[in-house]
């Protein structure tokens, strides 16, 4: 089984006002290639501290995180950077487009700041537009779109580097539920196409349509289901 990441006694512990808050307190689970995970959890869980962790905005304080062979912890800064502009795909509640740039150019915004932007490159975001169904809408900017399609254009840019996996923080949460259903399903087409997805949400909803399921509490791992 190859492992797009291996979380191994993961803690996170924080100074505020002179105390020690135990963010995490030495999470453990693998990520298999290809799998699809919700986290959930109340807050104050951790959910949070676990997602800035994965997605290389944090060092853990103890314990090791691999990043295929490589372990996070011990990366440089630039290498951290390096790894989030490559390796991780971000989705973020509030999609965190650009307002002035069309759909296409804000697809194109992580290889432009990677140095990797080619006429090549170029062809591939309009593909990816047209993979999540913003094939009309090309030259549209985020003020002329829906809720749904700026999500839309949220998750076609975080596959434009084709990361080891997405990250996405209640993806749905700004959307109606018919559009959420849309949504819902495009993330359940892109697993089913082999991407690895890990997805932090509060609702039960969207937790269904994952394949499994950690639930923290107090900065533990309490259940890990799959379904």
């Amino acid at each position: 089984m190859q492992l797009a990441a291996s979380i191994r006694e993961l803690r996170k512990d924080y100074v505020l006002s002179g105390e020690t808050v135990h963010a995490l307190r030495g999470v453990s689970f693998d990520v298999p290639e290809g799998d699809y995970i919700s986290i959930m959890g109340p807050s104050g869980s951790g959910k949070s501290t676990l997602l800035n962790l994965l997605g290389c905005l944090d060092r853990p304080t103890a314990g090791n995180f691999l990043l295929g062979p490589d372990d996070v912890a011990r990366m440089t800064d630039d290498q951290l950077a390096e790894t989030r502009a490559t390796r991780i795909g971000f989705v973020f509640q509030s999609y965190n487009l650009l307002p002035a740039l069309t759909v296409v150019e804000n697809i194109e915004v992580p290889l432009y700041y990677s140095g990797r932007l080619t006429r090549e490159s170029q062809q591939k975001c309009i593909e990816l537009a047209e993979l999540v169904g913003l094939g009309d809408r090309l030259d549209h900017r985020p003020m002329q779109l829906s809720g749904g399609q700026q999500q839309r254009v949220a998750i076609a840019r975080s596959l434009v580097n084709d990361p080891r996996f997405m990250l996405a923080d209640e993806p749905t949460g700004n959307l109606d539920s018919s559009t959420t259903e849309e949504i819902l399903d495009l993330l359940a087409r892109l697993n089913d196409e082999g991407r690895t997805i890990i997805l932090v949400t509060h609702e039960n909803e969207v937790a269904a349509r994952t394949c499994r399921t950690i639930w923290l509490r107090d900065g533990e791992i309490m259940t890990d289901e799959r379904k």
